[in-house]
């Protein structure tokens, strides 16, 4: 069976394409961004297969 991590990430809107990259070249993969009304800002939520 296939398990996973997850990782939430808050992204700074002038270097959003940089902490993107950063994670996907971790091996993270991008599945979806939330910016909450109440508190402002993004946060990209990632995973990846969890290893052993």
């Amino acid at each position: 069976m296939t398990t996973w991590e997850y990782k939430t990430v808050p992204i700074p809107p002038h270097i959003a394409t940089e902490v993107l990259n950063t994670w996907g070249e971790d091996g993270w993969e991008l599945v979806c961004v939330f910016s909450p009304p109440e508190v402002g800002g993004t946060i990209a939520y990632f995973k990846r297969q969890k290893q052993g």
